[in-house]
This record gives C-alpha cells, sequence and structure tokens, in this order.
C-alpha cells in the first residue's frame, strides 16, 4: 500500500512534554493531571479518558458566562494517555505561563492545564450594542494552547493606540485592559454599518496577537 499520506512526516510525534505539537495544526496533550479543553476541540485520544462538561466555580463566574455572548464552553478532560485537539485546521501554538498571565479573545483558547487560575473579564465599553464582549483571563504555572486562524503577527501598543478587530484579537498582555470603541456614528450602526463598527483599543505597555481573519462571528459547538 503506498501514499503520501503515509509519510514519515504524518506519524504521531512522541510526547517530549505534557504539551506536544504533532504539526503545526494538532496538539497532544499527555494526562495525568487533567486539563481544560474547549468543547468539540477533541479529534482523537488513546487509553482510559473521560470528558465532562465544565461547569462555573462561583456564581460570579456563573453570572459572567450566562450574560456572555462570547462565552467559553469548556470541559474538563482527565485520566491517563493522550488527548488530540484541533479546531478548524487553524495553527496551534503553546505558551508556557510562569506565574504570569495571558489574556485570550473569543474562540482562540484550545486547551489549558486545569490548575491554572481562569476567569471572565467584560470589556469596557461593551454594552448592549455590541452584544457584550468578553476575554479570558489565565494565570498561575502551566500551559495554555491557543489557535490562530493563519499565521500571526504581533503589534507592539506601548507607542501608540492601535485598534484591532475583535474577531481577530487571539490573546494580548494581561496588564492591557482593552476599550471597546466605535467608529460610525450613530445612524451608520442603525443601518447596520459595514462590519467594522467595533473595534478593541490596546493602548500601553504590551502586546496584542492579531491573526489575519475574522474568525467565526459566533461560537461554534462541536
Amino acid at each position: 500500500m503506498r501514499s503520501p499520506i503515509f509519510d514519515q512526516a504524518n506519524l504521531e510525534v512522541p510526547a517530549t512534554e505534557r504539551f506536544t505539537l504533532q504539526n503545526p495544526k494538532m496538539l497532544k496533550v499527555t494526562l495525568g493531571e487533567p486539563v481544560l479543553a474547549a468543547k468539540g476541540a477533541m479529534v482523537a485520544y488513546q487509553g482510559a479518558v473521560q470528558f465532562h462538561h465544565k461547569g462555573s466555580d462561583s456564581i460570579t463566574q456563573f453570572m459572567k458566562r450566562a450574560i456572555s455572548s462570547d462565552d467559553q464552553s469548556l470541559m474538563t478532560v482527565s485520566g491517563q494517555g493522550d488527548v488530540f485537539f484541533a479546531r478548524f485546521a487553524e495553527d496551534v501554538f503553546v505558551i508556557q505561563l510562569e506565574g504570569d498571565a495571558i489574556s485570550v479573545g473569543g474562540q482562540s483558547l484550545l486547551a489549558f492545564d486545569a490548575n491554572l487560575q481562569w476567569d471572565l473579564h467584560r470589556t469596557r465599553g461593551a454594552g448592549m450594542m455590541t452584544g457584550g464582549m468578553f476575554n479570558t483571563l489565565i494565570q498561575g504555572h502551566g500551559n495554555v494552547a491557543l489557535t490562530s486562524d493563519g499565521k500571526p503577527v504581533i503589534l507592539d501598543c506601548s507607542q501608540q493606540p492601535t485598534f484591532v478587530d475583535p474577531n481577530a484579537a487571539v490573546c494580548w498582555s494581561a496588564n492591557l485592559v482593552p476599550d471597546v470603541v466605535s467608529s460610525m456614528n450613530m445612524s451608520s450602526l442603525l443601518r447596520g454599518g459595514s462590519g467594522e463598527a467595533f473595534q478593541y483599543k490596546f493602548h500601553g505597555p504590551g502586546f496584542v496577537v492579531v491573526q489575519p481573519s475574522e474568525g467565526f462571528p459566533t461560537p461554534v459547538q462541536g
């Protein structure tokens, strides 16, 4: 039997770390300690693995999730074995937190160590007209896997105000608190606008990672 699909480059990559990239678009996580992952992101697993819906850890967190149109539906993945995660063939990046923090936008969050602390934060200025905009703040010691729809660009926000489409913002420095601003007048908004009605405004020492795509405007459940 012959086919390019059986090329050596497509063989499973042995785990060298807990989070091991199999290729630019697929992540393997070796269990022992549980991980939290976006619901629907599992594409394969080996071993004795259990999946459970992740509820809110507090009443405050529950209320934030209940009113967020950008809700990050999570599942707890536990057991013994290897779990493979991917989403829409997007590029996967692993960030190792070393007691610091990262803010993750929209549907960019793929998986992270369950021992990390996380919470939803509402973006300043995100009122009824925007449908509410939330990001996930993750901090502590551990791994965070993110996806980008294409090769991202890192923008420096310290020199001048930086404006980013909310659906294109992958992640940003935790010390940056974006504002939601509009570049359109009220009459244009009421007519439906152009699709670029609202942006995140970043300004201060730090960075924002921007993907070359506006992604999916609404969460996709799997």
